[in-house]
């Protein structure tokens, strides 16, 4: 496998796990609902930390059931466009993903559970686990994928105003 295929797939995988982070980690979907933005960090595995911004857009397809949503995100290197279908069952997870750019989807599984979100992102290529908290308008992520090329991710996102 080329590097930049290697590279694309790791990508898409973890920008899954960050609209999964972004999408779940509030009680009831409904408040999700609209835009959010912000900005983090990501590492890839053999290299400096970069910053990334993104931009979320939710729409409540089930009350507190389900969302669908869009994500990007961009860093100097490269750019991202994502969207998933994730549904809650008491406290699991579950759902797909599948990102424009590079053309690459999987699958998410995980739980909610007293406010923290625990997932993992699959894809053909790559596995990761991530944690999510959000507080009010306010969501944050932390993603680790061991062994892909972007190891690991830090994002802030804010609710944007009406």
């Amino acid at each position: 496998m080329s590097w930049r295929l290697w590279l694309k797939r790791s990508a898409a995988a973890c920008f899954a796990l960050m609209t999964l982070g972004v999408s779940y980690a509030a009680t009831s979907f409904d408040n999700l609902e609209g835009g959010w933005s912000g900005s983090g960090s990501m590492k890839p595995k053999d290299g400096a930390w970069e910053r990334v911004r993104c931009k979320v857009a939710y729409n409540v397809t089930k009350p507190d059931k389900a969302i669908s949503l869009d994500l990007r995100c961009a860093s100097d290197a490269y750019k991202m466009s994502l969207s998933a279908n994730i549904e809650q069952n008491g406290t699991q997870l579950s759902g797909n993903w599948f990102e424009h750019e590079y053309r690459q989807g999987g699958n998410i599984s995980g739980t909610n559970s007293d406010g923290v979100i625990e997932a993992r992102i699959e894809g053909e290529t790559v596995a990761a686990l991530v944690t999510i908290k959000t507080k009010g308008n306010h969501q944050s992520f932390v993603m680790n994928a061991p062994g892909s090329w972007l190891s690991q991710v830090a994002i802030e996102l804010n609710k944007d105003a009406n």
